[in-house]
C-alpha cells in the first residue's frame, strides 16, 4: 500500500517526499514480517509456515500501470508487470509445486489484490500449471466511489475525488483492469474497476474481503478529517451512512471480515488476531475459508458449521465494536476508550440514548460492553 499519483506535480512531490515509494533503491536490506507475514505461530496461527514473498510498492499506480519510462513521461509505471515478473521468478524457486498461491494486500495493495488476482491465474495456466488454485485477499482496498463530504477540487491525491484520481491515474499509467471488468464498462469508464464492489462480480478466482467499515482513507478522500475538535453533526451522520453503504456493497460477498473500527490497514500489523466480529477473529475466520475452499473442491458440501466466513458488524458506528484497535488522540497521543472517543467525536450521550429510548447510563454501559 501507500497511495498513488497522478500526474506531472504530484508524483514530483511524491518523489521528493516519500521516495521509499517511489523507487527501491533506499529500500531496507531486510525487514521483519508482522501480522500474516509473521513467523510466529502465536502472531500467525494458520499460515506462521507457509513461504511468503513480499512485494514492496513502488509503481504508484495501485498496481495496475503498463507504461515504462519515456520521452514523454519522466516515470515508469509498471505494477501490473512488476506482479507478472516476481510470479515468473517464483515459478523456479518453488512455486511450480504450490497448491495454492494467495496473492495479499492492504490498501493500494488490497486494490492491487482485486485488479491482479485473475491475471495471475490466467498466467499461472498460461504456463502449465493448472493444479495451482490462486486465491486473492483484499484489505482495506475496497473504496466506495461516494459523493465526498465536502466537494473539493482536484489538486492532489487528498483532496481528489477517488473517481476523478483514478480516471486521471489511469490515463497517466496506461493502467490496465481486467478484461471481464473492462467489459461491463464502456470505453472510457474502465475507472470503475477499481471500486471493489463494480469489479468483484466479475471476478473468477475467490477472493477474501477485509475492511473497516469506517475506513480513514476512505473518509480522508472524502474530506472527512476528525482532528482536534468535535464533529458537527452533518459529519456524524455522513460517517453512519458511510458505514451503513459499505456493510451493503459487502452483503453479497462471500467471504469477508467488516468490523465497525476506525482504523486502516490490518493484515500486517502484529494485533490482527484481537479484532473479532461476531466473536470470530480474522485469522479464524481465514482458516474456515481455507477449509471451506478446500472442502468445496472436494464435494461441495454446505458451509462448514461453527465456522463463519462472512462476518459484518451490525452495529451502527466507528468502534462500537469492543475489540477495535485502540484509538489515539491525533493532538496529544493520549489513548482513549469508546465512550472518550464518541465524546471527543461529539457524540451526544443524551440525545442518542432518546433515539434509541434509553437511560443514558444504559447506553453508556451498552457501549463500553460492545453490546
Amino acid at each position: 500500500g501507500g497511495w498513488y499519483c497522478f500526474n506531472r506535480e504530484n508524483c514530483d512531490t511524491r518523489y521528493d517526499t516519500m521516495r521509499r515509494l517511489m523507487s527501491s533503491r533506499e529500500w531496507p536490506a531486510t525487514r521483519v514480517g508482522t501480522g500474516i507475514l509473521s513467523s510466529q505461530p502465536e502472531e500467525n496461527p494458520h499460515w506462521w509456515n507457509a513461504n511468503m514473498v513480499f512485494i514492496p510498492y513502488c509503481s504508484s499506480d495501485v498496481w495496475s500501470g503498463a507504461s515504462s519510462k519515456s520521452e514523454k513521461n519522466e516515470y515508469a509505471f509498471m505494477g501490473a508487470l512488476i506482479i507478472q515478473e516476481v510470479i515468473k521468478e517464483l515459478v523456479g524457486k518453488g512455486l511450480s509445486t504450490a497448491k495454492v498461491l494467495l496473492l495479499a494486500g492492504s490498501s493500494a495493495g488490497g486494490t492491487g489484490v482485486l485488479l491482479n488476482v485473475d491475471r495471475v491465474a490466467e498466467q499461472l495456466e498460461e504456463m502449465g500449471y493448472q493444479g495451482i488454485q490462486v486465491r486473492g485477499l483484499a484489505d482495506s482496498g475496497w473504496f466506495l466511489d461516494n459523493k465526498q463530504y465536502r466537494r473539493t477540487d482536484c489538486i492532489d491525491t487528498i483532496t481528489c475525488a477517488p473517481t476523478e484520481a483514478i480516471r486521471r491515474g489511469i490515463r497517466y499509467w496506461n493502467g490496465i483492469v481486467p478484461e471481464r471488468c473492462k467489459l461491463q464498462f464502456k470505453e472510457g469508464e474502465e475507472w470503475n474497476c477499481f471500486f471493489g464492489y463494480k469489479i468483484y462480480p466479475t471476478l473468477r478466482c475467490p477472493v477474501f474481503v477485509v475492511q473497516w467499515l469506517f475506513d480513514e482513507a476512505q473518509l480522508t478522500v472524502d474530506n472527512v478529517h476528525l482532528t482536534g475538535q468535535p464533529v458537527q453533526e452533518g459529519q456524524w451522520l455522513y460517517i453512519q451512512n458511510l458505514g451503513r453503504e459499505l456493510r451493503n456493497t459487502l452483503k453479497d460477498v462471500t467471504a469477508s471480515f467488516a468490523p465497525a473500527c476506525l482504523s486502516h490497514e490490518i493484515i500486517t500489523r502484529n494485533h490482527w488476531t484481537d479484532i473479532q466480529v461476531k466473536g470470530t477473529s480474522l485469522p479464524r475466520a481465514l482458516h474456515c475459508w481455507d477449509r471451506s475452499l478446500h472442502e468445496s473442491n472436494k464435494n461441495g458440501k454446505a458451509p462448514l458449521k461453527g465456522c463463519p466466513i462472512h462476518l459484518i458488524d451490525s452495529c451502527p458506528w466507528p468502534h462500537c465494536n469492543p475489540s477495535c484497535p485502540t484509538i489515539r488522540d491525533q493532538f496529544t497521543g493520549q489513548e482513549m476508550n469508546v465512550i472518550q472517543f464518541l465524546m471527543h467525536m461529539g457524540f451526544d450521550v443524551q440525545k442518542m440514548a432518546q433515539q434509541q429510548g434509553l437511560e443514558p447510563s444504559k447506553l453508556l454501559g451498552m457501549l463500553s460492553s460492545g453490546s
